[in-house]
């Protein structure tokens, strides 16, 4: 059965870097954009192994969301 499940990724000076905010220390990096996809989708898939079926059911009712918001500067 396939989830979708909030995911950060944000660029750096070495590549990029993902992470779950529902999963905590679940979290990976990659060279590019696809492959941190790719690597977070993985440690996604491992970090609910570890888990119950009422603990994903929990953490899959967590809800992120990500906004942009403007802010004057002096």
């Amino acid at each position: 059965m396939k989830h979708k499940i909030d995911v950060i990724i944000e660029r750096d000076q070495d590549g990029f870097y993902a992470y779950c905010p529902a999963l905590e220390g679940c979290q990976s990096q990659g060279d590019t954009f696809e492959e941190a996809c790719n690597n977070i989708q993985e440690a996604i898939a491992l970090y609910w192994e570890t888990l119950t079926s009422e603990e994903v059911q929990k953490l899959l009712d967590i809800q992120v969301i990500a906004t942009a918001v403007e802010v004057a500067v002096a």
